[in-house]
């Protein structure tokens, strides 16, 4: 998509207003809308997304404007965790989502892959493995 460009006697200039967007802004943008789109169809109730803060502030506004509930959890100066969905979803993850993921009890991490609808018997076979309650490779796949 080429930048909107002002003419200003004989130079051609980008707009100052025009959004600069990195190389993959695009593709992110497209994945969150994409997501609104499993959202409103019902296939997903809740979203976790990993975005970069110019990415943050658009789907912030989006999601605003659609009245669909979420909350952002910061990862670091430059990126930031969005979840948004249902609201009962997004208070549930909001009510233990209070540190970083890879710091949240099995129990928690349980929750949270299962909320965002991950594969159940993965969920059950990390639980195990993280808290040491089982050996997952014990226990046969259901496809086998």
């Amino acid at each position: 998509m080429a930048e909107p460009i002002a003419l200003i006697g004989e130079a051609i200039r980008p707009l100052p207003s025009a959004p600069r967007r990195s190389a993959n802004s695009v593709p992110v943008m497209r994945l969150f809308h994409h997501h609104i789109y499993e959202y409103s169809r019902g296939v997903r109730a809740l979203i976790l997304m990993t975005i970069n803060r110019r990415e943050l502030a658009v789907a912030l506004g989006k999601l605003e404007t659609l009245g669909i509930q979420h909350f952002v959890q910061e990862v670091s100066p430059f990126k930031a965790n969005l979840f948004f969905g249902r609201p009962a979803f997004v208070a549930v993850a909001r009510s233990f989502v209070t540190r970083p993921l890879n710091a949240l009890t099995a129990e928690e991490d349980f929750m949270l892959g299962t909320l965002l609808g991950y594969d159940q018997e993965q969920q059950c076979r990390r639980f195990l493995s993280r808290s040491g309650r089982g050996m997952p490779e014990e226990l046969p796949v259901a496809a086998e």
